[in-house]
């Protein structure tokens, strides 16, 4: 390819045409669903704002860049963009190298300086046309590090919750422990408790009156929260401590970015792009598994790079694509960008109406919705079967989980993968030799059709899926492609006989592939298991979650089943 085909190529890959010929598509949808996702996202960017230490003004505008930039060049039409978890973590724990002479206040000039560069470095990675490698990320990996994360943030908060100055680092929150408990301001928990009981219970009540349904969680614990506190006039610590004036020259602040300190700020600025990149397409493929598209990797990278373009430049936390408001986008109705930049359009008009508003939410309720978040974070897919995982991905688990609280997001990633990758070199080679083969056949063609008549509308129309190699993290994603070249209203058998082992990552993988399939009405179903693989799967919950009818060692069996049950509806 010629270079300016290729250019050619990615201007085409990147353009935002596609995004913008679909915003016509659900205009009253979209615009429902980005104000009600604007309400949720308000108390968590107020939230992440103050975890990164660039306080709550900044998490909002964070949204705000994210939500409309983020949602006009984004590559995943439902995606909803702005602060998250990890990223406000990541760039918290950059803000203890970067302060203010002898004091503890962040550099801000240099955090939003890090995050315009992370912005240039998501852009020219997107041209790179790379994205695309966060698919073969191994599962305990990933695990791990969301597990972490969620560690971080409720450990990070407990200061917070209980109305005291929050605590730099993990090392600082467990070695002071005693002191958090013995100095609590009993009058923050007059706000944090009845918050999280709030965050907890609300499902629970929404089961019962439908209208609660209606009104976000957090946005309920939030007024709640920040009424009591008004009303019982409580000495406790307030956004407005730290916000100063919220007058519109407050509001609004344009950082150019410190280029002369730019070695300084390589390294972070590198971390937090590629935190954006794994936390964005995490975000996507789970949006992929609901709505049963699929995104682009590189359109995505390129939308996240310009929305920290922008958040560095208007004083925004750095942005990534969040799985929370993504979920709510999509349950709430919204099918394109419209609906991010309609969240985004509605924060900014709360930001310009009611600042006085946000002063007065006690950092207590804000610390008791982050305890939510970092409870939700947590990977509870892997944990209740820590006990049964195979002892390679249990190590790589925990080896993450560590790390990350410990040391380094990212070094705690890079970890992770480089012991993934060196335990599986076989089946990587294997790869490379492309012995690994993911194929289809027809019916007809294939060893299920001896003996039957293939021309019976009840089986030409079946689809068999030949995967051969182990399936682990390097070739789930060769599994998924092979999959959806299958025309969705074809069943599909699975014919697992060449499949000698898998691992964690091809074990979930194989699962939210059968799952989909299902909630589509589609009969797919796995055959020919090997002993191994089988006590794999009932060990991991494989059997239990899928259905136990839908998998079978035996062809013969299996096929009866398929035969009987579901295909003579096709």
């Amino acid at each position: 390819m010629s270079a300016i085909s290729y250019i050619k190529t990615i201007l085409n890959e990147i353009s935002p045409r596609a995004n913008i010929a679909s915003l016509s598509e659900n205009v009253k949808g979209d615009i429902v669903a980005g104000i009600t996702v604007g309400i949720i996202a308000l108390p968590l960017a107020l939230a992440f704002g103050e975890i990164s230490q660039l306080g709550p003004i900044a998490g909002v505008w964070g949204a705000i860049a994210g939500g409309i930039v983020g949602g006009f060049f984004g590559g995943c039409l439902v995606g909803v963009s702005g602060p998250t978890a990890p990223k406000a973590a990541q760039i918290a724990a950059y803000m203890s190298f970067f302060v203010i002479g002898s004091t503890n206040n962040p550099d801000l000039v240099a955090a939003f300086s890090i995050i315009f560069l992370s912005g240039i470095i998501l852009v020219i990675i997107s041209f790179a046309k790379i994205s695309h490698f966060i698919h073969y990320t191994p599962y305990p990996v990933v695990a791990g590090f969301m597990c972490g994360i969620g560690v971080i943030v409720i450990l990070t908060q407990l200061n917070a919750f209980v109305g005291l100055e929050v605590k730099k680092s993990i090392d600082d929150v467990i070695i002071n422990l005693s002191d958090t408990i013995n100095n609590a301001n009993i009058e923050a928990l007059y706000v944090s408790l009845p918050s999280l009981a709030i965050l907890f219970l609300w499902p629970f009540l929404g089961k019962k009156y439908s209208i609660l349904n209606k009104v976000p969680a957090p946005l309920t614990a939030l007024v709640v929260g920040t009424c009591l506190a008004q009303i019982f006039n409580l000495d406790i610590p307030y956004i407005g401590d730290k916000m100063g004036n919220t007058d519109a020259n407050q509001i609004f602040s344009i950082y150019l970015p410190d280029f002369s300190r730019t070695i300084s700020f390589i390294s972070p600025a590198f971390a937090l792009a590629a935190l954006a990149i794994l936390d964005s397409l995490l975000s996507c493929k789970v949006a992929d598994n609901i709505t049963g598209e699929r995104h682009s990797s590189d359109r995505e990278t390129f939308g996240q790079g310009m929305a920290n373009i922008a958040a560095g430049l208007f004083g925004g936390v750095t942005t990534a694509t969040a799985t929370m408001r993504t979920v709510a986008n999509i349950k709430f109705g919204g099918k394109t960008p419209l609906a991010s930049i309609v969240h985004g359009l509605t924060l900014l008009a709360v930001l310009l109406g009611l600042g006085s508003f946000v002063a007065k939410i006690p950092t207590a309720c804000l610390a008791a919705i982050l305890f939510k978040v970092g409870i939700e974070i947590l990977d509870y897919r892997i944990i209740p079967v820590i006990n049964k995982l195979p002892i390679k991905d249990l190590i790589i688990f925990c080896m993450v989980l560590f790390i990350t609280v410990y040391e380094d997001l990212m070094v705690a990633i890079a970890i992770g993968v480089i012991f993934a990758v060196l335990s599986s070199v076989k089946d990587l080679k294997d790869i490379f030799k492309e012995k690994n083969i993911y194929d289809f056949v027809d019916f007809s063609d294939s060893d299920y059709a001896k003996g039957l008549d293939a021309n019976e509308d009840n089986h030409s129309n079946i689809k068999i899926l030949n995967p051969k190699g182990s399936l682990f993290f390097g070739s789930v994603e060769k599994l998924i492609k092979s999959f959806n070249q299958i025309p969705k209203d074809n069943p599909v058998i699975i014919d697992m006989k060449e499949v000698p082992n898998v691992d964690l990552t091809g074990i979930f993988g194989l699962e939210d592939l059968v799952k989909l399939s299902q909630s589509q009405n589609r009969n797919v179903a796995i055959a020919n298991v090997n002993e191994e693989i089988s006590s794999k799967l009932i060990a991991l919950k494989f059997v239990e979650n899928i259905g136990s009818e839908n998998i079978d060692e035996t062809p013969a069996k299996f096929f009866q089943k398929i035969n009987n049950d579901s295909i003579a509806r096709y």
